[in-house]
Parts: C-alpha cells; sequence; structure tokens
C-alpha cells in the first residue's frame, strides 16, 4: 500500500502561481512513476504531468506545457507540481497518484496507476 497526501492547493489569480505538494508513505521503494491528475467540473480526470520516480524523466500535458513542472525529493518521498502562470481554465481538483509499473505506452493512463490521494482544490479567479 502506498498512501498519498496532497496539499498546496486554494484560490489564486490569474498568472499567480501555486506549489502543490504531495507526500508518499508506506511501500513508496515499489513507487515507478507519480503522476498529477486534474479533473475540472462535468470533464474527465486528465493527467497533468508525470515524473518516473527513479530515473527523474518527465512528461506535461500539452495544456500545460511551459507553465508547470513536476519535481520529486527522494528523500522525503514527495513530489512537487509547481504551478506558474495559471490561467482560469486550470481551476480542478488535483490529485496525485503513484504507479508501480506502466503499461507499454508508459504512465500515461489512468489506469496505470494503483493509489491516489484525496485531491486539492486548485482555483484560479479571471
Amino acid at each position: 500500500q502506498v498512501r498519498l497526501v496532497e496539499s498546496g492547493g486554494g484560490l489564486v489569480q490569474a498568472w499567480g502561481s501555486l506549489r502543490l505538494s504531495c507526500a508518499a508513505s508506506g511501500r513508496t521503494s515499489s513507487t515507478y512513476a507519480m503522476g498529477w491528475f486534474r479533473q475540472a467540473p462535468g470533464k474527465e480526470r486528465e493527467l497533468v504531468a508525470r515524473i518516473y520516480w527513479r530515473a527523474g524523466s518527465t512528461y506535461y500535458g500539452n495544456s500545460v506545457k511551459g507553465r508547470f513542472t513536476i519535481s520529486r525529493d527522494n528523500a522525503k518521498n514527495t513530489v512537487y507540481l509547481q504551478m506558474n502562470s495559471l490561467k482560469p481554465e486550470d481551476t480542478a481538483v488535483y490529485y496525485c497518484a503513484a504507479a508501480l509499473r506502466c503499461s507499454g505506452y508508459g504512465c500515461y493512463e489512468r489506469s496505470d496507476y494503483a493509489y491516489w490521494g484525496q485531491g486539492t482544490q486548485v482555483t484560479v479567479s479571471s
């Protein structure tokens, strides 16, 4: 079991910044990748960013590329999502997720992730 606890969400004005944190505990040594997803009302949950836990290589969704940065601190078992130049369309509940393995195409699918945090609300006002 891997337990994930997100923090750092809140209300911010457009073009502002927020940093989300996700603290992992439990069988973290089995973690292969960590991802940040988001879900806006009436929309499907989408992958925002992903990082391979050991290699550190990253992936970003097109809508956040150049504005968001995912990073991890292996010693603290924590993954971060630095969000800059926020837009109203970034408003959503953001979820941290952990994958123990990836499908053949890499950890891009929601089904790749076995463990999920409770989510943290990010609201960007115009």
